[in-house]
């Protein structure tokens, strides 16, 4: 019966005592988070290029 409440306990947290966004607002969060994730991910991209023609170059002058 634990899961259960759990469960239920679960439902009326999230029903009663959370303070949702409104829709027009989780857009907007939407948006900036699309665009970190989109900005954050051409920044690794770049540093994994980077670090790839350095080995690359290592490689090459060690042989």
């Amino acid at each position: 019966m634990t899961i259960l409440n759990y469960f239920k306990e679960s439902f009326i947290e999230l029903k009663d005592n959370v303070t949702w966004p409104s829709w027009a607002e989780a857009q907007k969060l939407m948006v900036v988070v699309a665009v970190f994730s989109i900005i954050f991910a051409l920044a690794v991209w770049g540093v994994d290029t980077v670090f790839n023609r350095l080995v690359d170059l290592y490689f090459k002058l060690i042989q």
